[in-house]
């Protein structure tokens, strides 16, 4: 049986933990340097706790890891994991900025191990139907897409000033942290994004002062693309639309639904997924990879498709603070 350890046990950290063990596939051991959190995870989880990586690697001798640090830490970690031979999961973002990109890929292809990154969309039924469909060719060339959608992130994440959040450099802000789940959904749903005008903007959250709101008008090849985020309407709701030459795709993630309505069609013809809990989610992504680890396909994120998703951020925020648009190479 694998041996999974958790690499950071904050509010996501936890979340991998927890459904990890839910799989039945794997033992699980977690690493917290905060001795505070790290007795209440050994408390509540029944699990070995570690307080530094040294010891974690030493005395637990875990299979794979999952990276679940602040993003300016992952590709350092991802670095000094591989070269010990361990496979990799990988929180989103995938870092901050491209530096040790070449570097982690070298280790990667030296080491021979499964690295995956936690862009949790790609789990979600409802994007992957509307994917299997859009794969097929009925709507032929796609010539438009939208994304808009947000939350309260005060009611959702109501420590966010005291975490990562509240610093570019950490990973922090609305682009980094959560309109980045979306960019890296419709580049899997259309391909890649390759030219960003990114206007964004602290326009509400306390206690912070990274952007909250995001305006992005986009190109994906010859596709073009608006993106919308706000991190403190009162709905909790993404919708994205997908306009081809012979119809669209409308995909409601709140709703847990996707539909299809072809040129000269009435209504849309909707596919609802039954009730999930945000857990399954997670569990399925912890299945994948594990299922990875045995050498099977799974629906992961790839470590060049966050890539590219981290090329975004990068450009996004470029383009915000320069008033000019970026293109992504």
């Amino acid at each position: 049986m694998d041996s999974i350890l958790i690499i950071g046990c904050g509010s996501i950290g936890e979340r991998h933990l927890r459904c990890f063990a839910h799989t039945g596939r794997c033992a699980v051991m977690a690493c917290e340097v905060n001795p505070t959190l790290a007795a209440s995870i050994r408390e509540r989880y029944g699990v070995p706790v570690y307080e530094s990586l040294d010891v974690a690697l030493a005395e637990g001798r875990p299979t794979a890891a999952v990276i679940c640090t602040p993003a300016h830490l992952h590709l350092p970690m991802a670095l000094r994991l591989l070269k010990s031979e361990h496979h990799l999961l990988i929180e989103k973002p995938l870092a901050i900025e491209t530096s040790l990109v070449g570097e982690v890929r070298d280790a990667m292809a030296k080491a021979r191990r499964y690295v995956g990154v936690a862009y949790v969309y790609h789990f979600m039924p409802w994007i992957g139907e509307a994917r299997s469909f859009l794969r097929g060719g009925s709507l032929g060339k796609i010539l438009h897409a939208s994304a808009v959608g947000g939350q309260h992130f005060p009611s959702f994440r109501p420590a966010y000033r005291d975490t990562y959040y509240a610093r570019h450099e950490h990973g922090g802000g609305a682009i980094q942290d959560a309109l980045t789940h979306v960019i890296n959904a419709m580049e899997w749903l259309i391909g890649p994004c390759t030219r960003v005008f990114c206007d964004a903007a602290h326009q509400a959250l306390e206690g912070v002062a990274v952007e909250d709101t995001v305006n992005v008008a986009a190109r994906h090849g010859q596709t073009l693309v608006s993106y919308a985020m706000t991190q403190f309407q009162v709905p909790n709701e993404n919708t994205l639309l997908i306009h081809g030459e012979h119809g669209s795709v409308k995909i409601e993630t709140n709703h847990q639904r996707w539909a299809f309505i072809g040129t000269g069609d009435k209504d849309w013809t909707w596919h609802q997924t039954p009730p999930l809990e945000r857990d399954a989610l997670f569990i399925a992504q912890a299945n994948a990879f594990l299922d990875g680890l045995d050498g099977k396909d799974t629906l992961l994120c790839t470590f060049e498709e966050a890539v590219q998703t981290l090329k975004f951020n990068q450009a996004a925020l470029r383009s915000a603070a320069s008033g000019i648009a970026i293109d992504i190479e």
